[in-house]
């Protein structure tokens, strides 16, 4: 390991040097500039095992040295010593609170230097291979998490799949509704994973449906008030088709199934839940499940405008649907439109997570 020794006498230097050199696996780089061995600190900092520091110096002077290395990332636990004739109390707890590890005291000992530089040297390793090993684990959990994240998607594909031989337009739907709500989670500023995980638990919100018979599902007309029932089963059985697993994704993909239809106002299905009593998952939904399906022509109403269903949704925040989601939906327009020019076009919409 790199061990970084400043003093701006050279002669101090020498005598450090020379003490180290006996040192197996200490490398000592000195230098009499502060700003000098910085910049090194910063292009050598995973090699750099040790700090040590004059006290006393021109422009910089060692507790001012050691608070900028504890800045350098990487460097803020490795071991600083400062070198001092000082004896003051209060100049050494200044100095710990800068960050510095030990002491050494004019003129030093090259026996007590050795001595003292591999002690620090040795914690030094023992916290670079802590940080190796806690770095390997974080690599293995996220390796061990995209693979449950595939395997949840495999899943997931599965299930829609079965949905899709119901419905023709059931695919598109999904994919426009999962790229719109990845939108919205954007917006509100959800990080990249609670993003991805908000998206594809999105596609499951209407998995309910597979139990509504087809002369419902398809049916060209209006319903009846006895079929329309029917159909606002498909919300509670989706949330029961999809509860009771110990996956984070459906669990979340459960509470979307039986909350997307919920108002804002609480007229909504099937618990008539008010507000923020409605889950955040379930008023996403809620609109790009609405947007979409004005937006998209089924067998009993023509598609409506982009212009026309912004209208809509603006019209109806605060009674139909969150004005939060509303704005922040509202706020990527711009990305909106473009998914529904490929959607319309027959291209696969792209994933917004």
């Amino acid at each position: 390991m790199l061990a970084l020794v400043l003093d701006d006498a050279e002669m101090n230097n020498l005598v450090m040097v020379a003490s180290l050199r006996p040192l197996a696996g200490c490398r000592p780089h000195d230098f009499t500039v502060p700003a000098d061995a910085l910049a090194f600190a910063q292009a050598r900092a995973s090699e750099i095992g040790i700090v040590i520091t004059d006290y006393d110096m021109p422009g910089m002077d060692g507790i001012a040295f050691i608070r900028a290395v504890r800045r350098i990332p990487g460097l803020a636990n490795v071991p600083a010593i400062m070198v001092t004739s000082h004896d003051q109390r209060s100049l050494r707890r200044e100095a710990l609170e800068a960050g510095a590890t030990d002491f050494l005291t004019k003129p030093a000992d090259a026996v007590e230097i050795r001595a003292r530089v591999t002690n620090l040297l040795a914690l030094s390793e023992a916290h670079r291979l802590q940080r190796d090993h806690a770095a390997q684990l974080a690599r293995e959990v996220a390796t061990a998490v995209a693979l449950v994240e595939e395997r949840e998607r495999e899943i997931v594909s599965t299930l829609m799949r079965a949905a899709e031989h119901r419905d023709s337009d059931t695919g598109d739907h999904i994919a426009r509704v999962s790229a719109y709500v990845g939108l919205i989670a954007e917006a509100m500023r959800m990080t990249p994973a609670e993003t991805r995980q908000m998206s594809l638990a999105a596609t499951m919100h209407d998995v309910g449906k597979i139990a509504v018979p087809d002369a419902i599902l398809l049916k060209p007309g209006a319903l009846t008030p006895e079929e329309r029932r029917e159909m606002e089963q498909h919300a509670e059985r989706g949330r029961r088709i999809l509860s009771g697993s110990a996956s984070p994704v459906m669990r979340l993909a459960a509470e979307i199934a039986g909350s997307h239809h919920e108002r804002w106002d609480g007229t909504g299905y099937p618990q008539g839940l008010t507000g923020e009593a409605i889950p955040l998952s379930g008023r996403m939904v809620a609109v790009a499940d609405v947007f979409d399906a004005l937006t998209t022509e089924r067998p009993y109403k023509q598609a409506w405008s982009p212009e026309r269903a912004r209208a809509y949704l603006q019209e109806n925040a605060g009674s139909h649907f969150d004005p939060e989601v509303v704005a922040a939906f509202l706020g990527r327009w711009e990305q909106v439109q473009t998914f529904l020019a490929l959607g319309r076009d027959g291209a696969p919409v792209p994933d917004a997570a």
